[in-house]
């Protein structure tokens, strides 16, 4: 390799590791926007003229009169001051400016280093991924703010759920490219860590969609309790057979069902995957090498705090769910996805790596 390629492929780490960060930052900014009410203050998409906000006080008072027009105002939101308009407005601003940055961000390196045939083709397939990730999230990021845009206070929990989970993906995949293009190092040791490790894989995914459909649901507000649901470990609207019906899955917010079963099934999948990673850590700890025990400090570690940052938004969710606590219960649950998914590579042959 030259040294002009040489010097292009460090750009090229810097340049993506960028982009990681940017990814994460997106998202803990969308956690401040649905934790903020602020999603649905921004009633149109407008790719390209609605990078500038508001610039005088009749183009405030047009934006506030289509806000008014929505379910969210009309049903929560009604008297609300012009100031306190501009609040959610900023944050949802704000994400929506963050996504437009990345664009810039991505496309003008992307094309010089195109013309300059630094990438290979291994980078440009994974880069392709990358783009029709970021397409997707972005569509159901508007499919998710027209669902609270018509009969409906809220965005669509499902939908949130799916958008969530895109951007999460999004950054996961985007940061394993870059550790891809840079190299890490790889567990070549005993095959029979990588049942363990991608059982609780699995598992994690299924806690991270469940903690996006409780956050979408609001239903920490519902149970701001702990270790038990007010005063139950099996809540008795789940005891009643009757609520077991299609209706109060798909309407989830005409009844308070599908809240508690979220809730409940979170809680428990906590606790399950806690003793799990306890009960690996310590076996894996005893069996790899000194420079190997380091996973089962950090996973142990990243799994007890976000458990504890859980417990604490949960208890603080009195009349509305904290905006900090929930942030970092939500950043804290994308570095244990992101670092499950990162041991579940190591633990594979080397033909697996993504």
């Amino acid at each position: 390799m030259s040294f002009p390629f040489q010097r292009d492929h460090r750009i090229i780490s810097a340049w993506l590791l960028v982009g990681v960060i940017m990814v994460f930052v997106q998202i803990l900014l969308g956690g401040i926007t649905r934790l903020t009410g602020s999603g649905l203050s921004i009633t149109r998409w407008e790719i390209v003229t609605g990078t500038l906000p508001p610039m005088n006080a009749a183009e405030w008072e047009e934006s506030f009169e289509l806000y008014q027009q929505t379910p969210q105002y009309q049903k929560i939101n009604e008297g609300m001051t012009m100031s306190e308009f501009k609040f959610i407005f900023f944050w949802e601003y704000i994400h929506r400016l963050w996504a437009r940055l990345m664009g810039f961000v991505f496309v003008i390196p992307f094309l010089f280093f195109l013309v300059r045939k630094s990438l290979t083709k291994t980078l440009l397939k994974r880069l392709g991924i990358v783009v029709l990730l970021a397409g997707l999230a972005a569509i159901f990021g508007w499919v998710m703010v027209a669902s609270g845009l018509t009969d409906r206070p809220w965005v669509n929990a499902y939908k949130l759920a799916i958008h969530l989970g895109l951007g999460v993906s999004l950054f996961i995949y985007l940061f394993f490219t870059w550790l891809s293009h840079r190299g890490y190092k790889r567990y070549h040791g005993d095959v029979r860590w990588r049942s363990p490790v991608g059982l609780m894989l699995i598992l994690v995914s299924v806690q991270f969609i469940l903690g996006g459909l409780l956050s979408g649901m609001k239903a920490a507000l519902i149970y701001p309790t702990w270790p038990l649901m007010h005063g139950e470990y099996f809540p008795e609207v789940l005891l009643d057979a009757s609520n077991w019906n299609l209706d109060n899955i798909l309407l989830y917010d005409q009844s308070g069902f599908m809240a508690a079963l979220v809730q409940f099934l979170h809680r428990n999948l906590a606790y399950i995957l806690l003793l799990f990673s306890i009960s690996f850590g310590i076996r894996w700890h005893r069996s790899v090498s000194p420079q190997w025990q380091w996973v089962s400090m950090v996973l142990v570690g990243i799994i007890v705090v976000q458990a504890a940052l859980g417990i604490l938004t949960l208890l603080h969710s009195i009349g509305s769910i904290p905006v900090i606590w929930g942030v970092l219960h939500q950043g804290f649950g994308i570095i244990l996805l992101t670092f499950m998914v990162y041991l579940n590579q190591t633990v594979k042959s080397k033909a697996n790596i993504i």
